[in-house]
């Protein structure tokens, strides 16, 4: 038996004027995606803001059913709406934010297993890693890849006999 370790490494920020003024724009465009989530089962607000490869910012945010498995999370219809509308342009970056009015979010909500596979998808896909953005109100964490968020991953070759 061999014991093994996975580590990744990610940035923190104190404070969004601490980013780069494109990546501030993308987080507050996540931020301000919260106010249009469908959320009135969990109270719990997401938004996800998608910058393309020609800087083109697509926003998306959660949005609920009665039916939980029904719902849709921010990142994936953020990605989604991406990819329908320019199929054929890479991903550059996702900021991810939450809001509730139950408390505060000090530390950033990172993207559930399902948006993670998503994410990991599409850098696979387009041959270039997703940068991820996490916001807080205390702290900032960047990503460089979605694949850091998902080790051991499935991918196509698992699909491969």
């Amino acid at each position: 038996m061999q014991k093994m370790r996975l580590e990744f490494t990610y940035n923190v920020y104190d404070k969004l004027t601490d980013l780069p003024k494109d990546e501030q724009e993308l987080v507050g465009r996540a931020i301000s995606a919260t106010e249009a989530s469908y959320s009135p089962y969990s109270k719990f607000r997401v938004g996800a803001a998608v910058q393309m490869e020609t800087g083109e910012i697509i926003t998306g945010c959660n949005i609920e059913n009665n039916v939980y498995p029904l719902g849709l999370c921010a990142e994936r219809v953020a990605v989604f709406s991406a990819l329908s509308k320019y199929p054929n342009q890479k991903i550059y970056k996702i900021a991810i934010a939450a809001s509730t009015d139950q408390f505060q979010f000090d530390k950033p909500v990172s993207p559930c297993g399902s948006c993670r596979q998503v994410l990991v998808e599409f850098e696979t896909r387009q041959n270039k890693d997703i940068k991820i953005i996490l916001h807080g109100n205390d702290k900032i964490y960047v990503v460089d890849s979605a694949s850091s968020l998902l080790p051991l991953t499935f991918n196509e070759t698992n699909l491969k006999l």
